[in-house]
């Protein structure tokens, strides 16, 4: 394959408005994102990212056969070689999702190599879905795929704007290729800062209050509670040691996945917050979770999540509620299960001895919730690379339970709808090597104006299925809150 000649154009921009709000520029495309480090950004979340006007495509979604290939399209809107088509070029083929990810993201390579850029200035961007699972192990498929979403979707962006919440900067990254490369990207940057200036003379609008929505539920308590005891019979036989049951929300929506968003962020602020729009569905994410993050430096980390509680009502009550988590024997066996999976996952593509988990079972507190919380990491080894670590460790384990492929036989049995995009991953993969994803949890994915959304927990011998179903609805709650408040007018 001959690389194409690049040139990366690297502009300070002044902002109209806050970062995230700048996505807004996007509101009525087809592809867009916001990855959105709304919390914390000290510790998990230095940069922020924003983008659109992708050159491709790629989508795709598993076969009904045995050879794990998913048929797999690419829409290019600009080619590699820097030529704009009048029409986008669609190819359809069957494949394996990673290897053409990969390739897609070598034949759109970045025009700078400066060490001290951003982790993500171009590359990827998009999901994985839960059934990508499909893709890497057979197992058995019977739950009603409904929803009508690909497994998988990822944009290649040439244009991206990043914002350092360390000192406050913004610079807007766009990759120009071809033998015009540098004019190309200049032209493209000029178009960015005509949106943004005509982005400073809009006014946001605020929807209609309406009727307040209601939630449709496919498990309603005692339905739940009888498949916790399902999980249970099969801890107790042996066949696993944890199992993370979920089940399915789904409101209407009394306004645009974009207006959520900005409804869910002000409520919810989240480290990994996520705004993605893809052909025929958005996803609004508020997520707590860490799935991989691969630095340059070769460095993988995962920050699984396991062991949730409440908010109190009070300061008092709220600390004591912290501290019972802390030390709850049940959290810290349901966490630590799941840290050995983790360990086990990045063993697979890390080098020898240098796994480690350096934070075990560090409580974090969220506007709803308080989650128990570990950091595992590895050096990974020479010969792989960001799409040989996915391969390895997906999906994340805490939305799976253990042993991974066993506990995702009884999901498949128990759980009566496929999860989708829920329990998957969403983020970046830099043409550089590194890689950013999130888990796909405290997400609403929007399509034709319904709201759907996945909640879960983890089953184990001992739990008990009524605490199991509350422990679902807390981490709905901000979900349904948000729709609530966009229904009142209340779009931030």
């Amino acid at each position: 394959m001959t690389v194409p000649e690049r040139f990366t154009l690297r502009t300070e921009i002044e902002l109209p408005r806050p970062f995230w709000r700048c996505a807004g520029i996007f509101r009525d495309d087809e592809c867009a994102f916001l990855l959105d480090s709304a919390m914390d950004p000290a510790r998990l979340g230095r940069f922020s990212y924003l983008g659109g006007r992708p050159s491709a495509l790629l989508a795709g979604r598993r076969t009904a056969g045995p050879d794990l290939a998913m048929d797999l399209t690419v829409r290019t809107w600009r080619r590699p070689d820097g030529t704009v088509l009048d029409t986008p070029a669609v190819r359809h083929f069957t494949a394996d999702p990673f290897t053409a990810l990969r390739e897609l993201a070598q034949s759109y390579p970045a025009g700078s190599d400066d060490p001290d850029r951003p982790p993500f200035t171009a590359g990827l961007v998009g999901c994985f879905g839960y059934e990508t699972a499909y893709a890497i192990e057979q197992l058995p498929d019977t739950g009603l795929a409904d929803l009508d979403l690909p497994d998988v979707a990822f944009m290649v962006s040439d244009e991206v704007l990043v914002h350092d919440h360390h000192n406050g900067s913004t610079a807007l990254y766009v990759t120009g290729r071809g033998l015009d490369a540098a004019n190309q990207a200049a032209a493209r940057t000029a178009v960015w800062q005509a949106d943004l200036a005509a982005l400073a003379e809009s006014r946001p609008t605020a929807p209609v209050p309406g009727a307040t929505p209601s939630v449709r539920a496919h498990f309603n308590r005692e339905q739940y509670k009888a498949a916790v005891q399902r999980c249970r019979e099969h801890i107790l036989r042996g066949d696993v040691f944890e199992v993370c049951l979920t089940h399915r929300l789904e409101m209407d929506l009394p306004g645009t996945a974009w207006e959520l968003y900005r409804v869910l962020r002000e409520i919810n602020p989240a480290p990994f917050a996520s705004y993605l729009q893809l052909p025929g569905f958005q996803l609004v994410g508020a997520s707590p979770e860490r799935f991989l993050q691969l630095g340059r430096d070769r460095i993988a980390t995962s920050r699984p999540i396991k062991g949730t509680r409440p908010r109190g009502a009070t300061p008092a009550a709220d600390a004591a509620i912290r501290d019972e988590l802390a030390t709850a024997e049940k959290d810290l066996a349901e966490n630590i299960m799941i840290v050995d999976l983790v360990r086990n996952d990045l063993g697979k593509v890390c080098t020898i001895g240098s796994v480690t988990v350096p934070e075990l079972q560090q409580v974090e507190t969220y506007a709803t919730v308080h989650q128990l919380v570990s950091t595992v990491r590895g050096e990974l080894k020479p010969e792989y690379d960001a799409f040989d670590l996915v391969r390895a460790c997906f999906p994340g384990g805490s939305m799976t339970g253990a042993p991974k492929i066993e506990a995702m036989k009884i999901i498949d049995a128990i759980e009566p709808v496929k999860r989708g995009v829920y329990s998957g991953a969403v983020g970046f993969i830099d043409s550089g090597g590194a890689l950013d994803l999130s888990m796909v949890i405290r997400t609403i994915v929007c399509r034709d104006g319904v709201g759907t959304f996945g909640v879960g927990g983890a089953i184990v011998a001992d739990s008990d299925p009524d605490a199991e179903y509350d422990e679902t609805m807390d981490k709905a709650r901000a979900l349904i809150q948000a729709v609530e408040k966009l229904a009142a007018g209340g779009a931030a």
